[in-house]
Parts: structure tokens; C-alpha cells; sequence
């Protein structure tokens, strides 16, 4: 199973992070600073790590480089709240396969988690197919019996949640969290508005509403 380590020392985005991964099938391990982090990271045994840059003992760039020194490499995605392009630029050339700024949308973290995992492994998995519905992932077009429908960014991060989980009941709350990301009001009726655009696009028979828990991909 793909082992994925998740460096932060806020709780709730170690808890939003785990959540998301563990639905999508991958097995995490966690820290909260950075000398733990470094440790785990050189016992082996791990296929990608989730870096925050804030942390305590060591950052995330001191961790990261520490890495890099010993020829690890590893795919590693930084996290952080610093958005001014120099840290971006610092994180790259200190290796950083891919930069990630908070506030985040989980969909978006799976979809760069799901390609620097494809780069280190050769997997090549382009394409969602359901019935006559299919996603191209990389080049992020939806065609239905070979026409292609045009969505936006967040349609199709709601369709491929469906179709990797077809016939499950999935939450307002959990498509909040993965689409949204944490900065969203969970009393938000922006799912519902999304479903309701999704219908329009892609047939109202494929998204079941399931009362009082959430919707379901027939």
C-alpha cells in the first residue's frame, strides 16, 4: 500500500489531510515537528511526504534539504501559509517536488499527491470511466458518449469524486472538505448548488440524493 507521511503541527489539517488520503485508499503516518519528521522520513518505507514549512525544531525547508543531502528523493509537496513567490522559488530549488499554499482545496492536494506518485512510479491512470461518462485527468476535459462537456474546475473535481466512489454515499460535509477545502462554512449550501449544476451537465439519473446523508453516483 502507498505510505504517505503528513508533516504539520495543526491538528486539524493533519485530521483534514489523513481523512482525504485514507478515503483515497493510502496509508499515512504523521509528525509534528520537524526532527520527527526527518527521522521517519530517513527510516525508509514511506512513498511521499506532506511538508509544512511552519514547524517546530526544524521547518520544513531545513527538513527538506536535510533530505536532499543524503540523495533522498523522494516526492515531497510543501504546505505553507507563506504565499510570496520567493518562498515558492526557496522551496523549489531546495527540491520540493510541488508547492502548495494554505489555505488549500483538498481535491487539489489529491490531484498533485495522485501525479507525483504517478512521476515516481511510472503508474499511468488518465482516465475515470463510468458507464458512458469518462474524466480525462490529465487533460481535465469530461466527455459523455464521446462529446465533450465543458466544466468548471470545481464541477469536475466533484464528478471525479463520484466516479472514483460510485455507488457510495458521500457527504455534504466530506465533498465540502475535499472540493472546498477548510476555509468554507460548513452550514454552506455551496454542495448543493454544485450537485444541481453537475445534474444539468451530466444527467440528473447519476446523482442520487440519499436523505439526510448526502449523495450517491448510480
Amino acid at each position: 500500500m502507498t505510505r504517505i507521511l503528513v508533516v504539520d503541527d495543526e491538528p486539524h489539517i493533519v485530521a483534514l489531510v489523513t481523512r482525504a488520503l485514507n478515503a483515497e485508499g493510502y496509508e499515512t503516518v504523521v509528525a509534528d515537528d520537524g526532527q520527527a519528521a526527518l527521522e521517519r522520513a530517513l527510516e525508509g518505507g514511506l512513498d511521499l511526504i506532506i511538508l509544512d514549512v511552519g514547524l517546530p525544531s526544524l521547518d520544513g525547508f531545513e527538513v527538506l534539504r536535510a533530505l536532499r543531502a543524503r540523495d533522498d528523493r523522494i516526492p515531497v509537496i510543501m504546505l505553507t501559509a507563506r504565499s510570496s513567490s520567493s518562498d515558492t522559488v526557496d522551496g523549489l530549488d531546495a527540491g520540493a517536488s510541488d508547492y502548495v499554499p494554505k489555505p488549500f482545496s483538498v481535491a487539489e492536494l489529491l490531484a498533485r499527491v495522485r501525479s507525483r506518485l504517478r512521476d515516481r512510479t511510472g503508474a499511468i491512470t488518465m482516465a475515470l470511466t463510468h458507464g458512458d461518462i469518462t474524466l480525462d485527468l490529465l487533460a481535465r476535459r469530461t466527455t459523455i458518449a464521446g462529446r465533450e462537456v465543458d466544466l468548471s474546475a470545481r464541477e469536475f473535481a466533484l464528478a471525479e469524486q463520484f466516479l472514483r466512489h460510485p455507488g457510495e454515499v458521500l457527504t455534504r460535509e466530506l465533498l465540502l472538505s475535499r472540493i472546498w477545502g477548510m476555509d468554507f462554512d460548513p452550514g454552506s449550501n455551496v454542495v448543493d448548488v454544485y450537485i444541481r449544476y453537475l445534474r444539468g451537465k451530466l444527467g440528473s439519473e447519476h446523482i442520487v440524493t440519499v436523505r439526510g446523508e448526502g449523495y450517491r453516483w448510480e
